[in-house]
């Protein structure tokens, strides 16, 4: 649940981590289990965050 919370972009990756009881980081690493992406940038946002950095 919380991993699908934290794809409709409902919960942050911290708040999910901390539903089911594990850090953030080891929350992030996993997702690739659920098929679910860390970052979910369309291109636009992903070439504003580049040309901001």
């Amino acid at each position: 649940m919380a991993v699908k919370l934290f794809e409709m972009k409902r919960l942050s990756s911290g708040m999910a981590a901390e539903l089911v009881g594990m850090s953030r980081v080891a929350f992030l690493l996993n997702l690739h289990r659920f098929n679910v992406p860390m970052v979910d940038l369309e291109e636009d946002e992903l070439l504003m965050d580049v040309k901001n950095a």
